[in-house]
Order: C-alpha cells, then structure tokens, then sequence
C-alpha cells in the first residue's frame, strides 16, 4: 500500500474512534475491509493453466484425414478400374464429419439405497446412483488426453464417373462392389458415365 493510502486508512480509524460512528458508519468501515480484501487476494488465474485447443494439432488432423479420404478414392479408383467393362474411373467421395476421438476416461460408481417409511406404514425405497468420469491424460507430460481411438469419418456419399457408366450391368457391379467395401446406403451411391 502506498503511504497516502496508510495515512486515509489510520484518519479514518481515528476519525471513527472520535465521533462513536452509528450502524451506516460501521457498515461502510467493513465493506472498505472487505473490498481490499478482495483486491489484496490472487485471482488464481495465474495458478491454473488454461489449455485451449492447440490449433496446429486439429489442423493435422485435418490433413490425415483428407490424405486417407484421397487414399481411400486412389484405392476405388484402382478396384473399379480393373473390373470387367468399367474402363477409366475417377472417385469422388463426401463425407459426414472428419472423424472422432473417443477420449479414454476412469469412472467410478457409487451406489447407495434407503428405506424411508411415512406414518401411515407405508414404505419405498429410493436408491440413489453417482457416477464419477475423468479424462486419463498420456504420459507424455504435455496435459494432452490419452486417445483410445479414432473412428474414421463417416461417409456421406460416392459419385462414381467410369467409361462403362452407361451400362446397366457395369453400374450395377460397380454398386454392388461400393456397397461390399462401404458402409453407405444404395440411393448415396451414383455411378454415371464418363464423358470421351
């Protein structure tokens, strides 16, 4: 505290002690307390680390991801071309999300039951269930949570541009063979024909 801020502080004291203050002037000395109370306590900011969202991390993942959606496309692209009548095939594939992180985390349960009877005799039970979960964190000392596994994203549909799309056979072979490797519905599935 700077002196001047002593002197007011010791004026008041005194000036209160002269002149036997009421209730109002109590009041006020107290509520002084209490405001350099509050201004003399740490916030406790600086003691807990605020962790957002590190921005280079979610931006790799969204690289991984579109590099294993443009590996996924190579992949069919090749498949298809090498099926009968199918000819040169380009792969366009859309998706839902870009994939989840299931975060491993510990519970614990606590479960605890009571009879409660009224006057009247009659009785119930009530059972009472707490169930505590927290993040587990890796060991790399980084505060980043343990991953127990990434769920690829979800696919929300395929075109499918081939050579031989203008037959009904090689569109349903193609179907066929999209419906065996993904888990997509028929009518998200589109095969047409490649314009020469």
């Amino acid at each position: 505290m700077e002196e001047g801020d002593r002197m007011g502080i010791k004026g008041l004291i005194e000036k209160m002690k002269e002149n036997k203050p009421d209730k109002t002037g109590w009041v006020i000395f107290i509520l002084v307390g209490i405001l350099l109370l509050v201004i003399a306590l740490p916030s406790g900011e600086s003691k807990e680390k605020k962790t957002q969202p590190d921005t280079r991390q979610t931006q790799e993942a969204k690289r991984e991801t579109a590099a294993s959606g443009d590996t996924l496309k190579e992949q069919l692209e090749a498949v298809l071309s090498n099926m009968e009548g199918v000819g040169k095939v380009r792969v366009m594939i859309t998706y839902k999300d870009s994939g989840t992180q299931v975060i491993e985390k510990d519970g614990s349960t606590s479960e605890g039951s009571t009879l409660e009877e009224d006057a009247s005799g009659g009785s119930r039970k009530v059972t009472e269930k707490e169930v505590q979960k927290t993040t587990v964190y890796s060991n790399s000392g980084e505060g980043e949570p343990f991953v127990a596994k990434e769920l690829a994203p979800e696919i929300e549909g395929i075109l499918i541009v081939a050579q031989g799309g203008d037959k009904t056979s090689v569109r349903q072979n193609i179907s066929n063979a999209v419906l065996a490797l993904f888990p997509v519905e028929a009518h998200k599935i589109v095969v047409v024909k490649m314009n020469d």
